[in-house]
């Protein structure tokens, strides 16, 4: 499918790729609601979202190796007893109703996190493990049907404690779990052809290539300065969301 559409939008699209990658590598999301438009752009929306899945999983599952001396399996083992099943459920009614307007809820749910973190009561708040069950649920369900939720999932990640390569690694194989509970169910409904397999597949290399970029990067940034990155990323993703709506 990528394969056939000429070298100047193959190329373009490895680029946007390695951008969105990297970006994921350093902040833990955001690359998929980079890479998902110029997706639909080159093949539509009902093959972008397949495709999408297929290279998220191997970018997440290069973040998850680069660190793994950092996971916390308590957490990704409740999400994905939470988002194993709702995966499931939200990628078999992609293929019947996509659920319209909903980004933009998630765009000022965003903005309402950050401004929430910055203006509450400095107290702590434990946010325990077993809430990860929901915070699975909810966003594998979401993921399912459009695309890309990183920045909604970011927030529980850091309440629990989770900076740098924890988080990065932690909310990376959490990820994967929703990923292929996902595609087992887009498989199930006729919606991914080998082609897409291969075209998402395709795109593998450069993936890894973002992941142990952003590695590099994240080894080398203060924990306080990766917060406010990861703030400033919500921000930008929760702005998007609320202008595009779709």
């Amino acid at each position: 499918m990528i394969m056939h559409l000429g070298l100047g939008m193959s190329l373009a699209l490895a680029g946007v790729a390695l951008v969105a990658s990297t970006l994921a590598g350093v902040t833990g999301f955001g690359g998929a609601a980079l890479l998902l438009p110029a997706l639909v752009l080159a093949v539509g929306t009902r093959d972008a979202v397949p495709i999408l899945t297929i290279a998220q999983l191997v970018g997440n599952g290069s973040r998850v190796w680069f660190n793994r001396r950092e996971l916390n399996g308590r957490v990704v083992g409740w999400f994905a007893l939470g988002g194993v099943p709702f995966a499931l459920l939200g990628g078999v009614l992609f293929a019947r109703a996509p659920l319209a307007g909903l980004t933009r809820l998630l765009g000022a749910f965003l903005l309402v996190i950050v401004l929430w973190r910055r203006l509450r009561p400095k107290t702590e708040v434990h946010f325990p493990v077993q809430a990860f069950a929901a915070v699975g649920a909810g966003s594998s369900f979401l993921s399912a049907l459009i695309g890309s939720v990183g920045p909604l999932m970011a927030p529980f990640f850091l309440a629990f404690g989770l900076v740098k390569g924890a988080y990065i690694g932690t909310e990376a194989l959490a990820t994967v779990t929703m990923h292929v509970a996902k595609l087992v169910a887009y498989r199930g409904t006729g919606i991914l052809p080998a082609t897409s397999i291969a075209a998402g597949l395709a795109m593998g290399p450069v993936m890894i290539l973002g992941s142990w970029i952003g590695k590099r990067i994240v080894d080398r940034l203060p924990e306080r300065v990766f917060v406010y990155l990861i703030e400033g990323v919500m921000v930008a993703a929760g702005l998007l969301f609320l202008i595009r709506g779709h």
